[in-house]
């Protein structure tokens, strides 16, 4: 694939891909979201209302 560099290792195992960012860099964002994203699907939420009132007994807001 152009643009697309696999690194392998001495028994020709893959190990790193080297990618041309000028060719593929906003895709590579859009993949770096969703991996955060998946990372964090079982977070624990707060509600607006909740940040709200936390920040302001922190005196942030």
């Amino acid at each position: 694939m152009e643009g697309i560099k696999y690194l392998v290792d001495a028994s020709n195992k893959k190990v790193a891909v080297q990618i041309d960012l000028e060719k593929y860099g906003e895709l590579i964002e859009e993949l770096l979201d969703v991996i955060e994203a998946e990372e964090h699907k079982d977070d624990e939420t707060i509600t607006l209302e909740e940040l709200k009132a936390e920040l302001k007994k922190e005196g942030k807001l």
